[in-house]
């Protein structure tokens, strides 16, 4: 599968951010495929052909969630720009 056929990570970020709303795991992995389909596969940076599972993990490990009390979300300063 090459990254053309895939989503980038910054799509999902972004989508977190738009959605006014706070998430655990699961609450994001079911908006993810919500939004983005049940086979989709994302990329980063440094990362390619990721499940939801993947990415979230990848995500929480680069420190791109914010603490929102009741959950995380993410902020437009956490998606680089390169």
């Amino acid at each position: 599968m090459h990254t053309q056929d895939q989503i980038h990570g910054h799509e999902v970020m972004k989508m977190m951010i738009t959605s006014n709303r706070t998430f655990d795991k699961p609450s994001l992995r079911e908006a993810i495929i919500e939004h983005f389909g049940e086979d989709a596969r994302f990329y980063t940076c440094s990362q390619q052909n990721m499940t939801a599972e993947n990415l979230i993990e990848f995500l929480e490990q680069r420190g791109k969630f914010v603490d929102k009390g009741s959950g995380f979300n993410t902020d437009a300063d956490k998606i680089c720009s390169h």
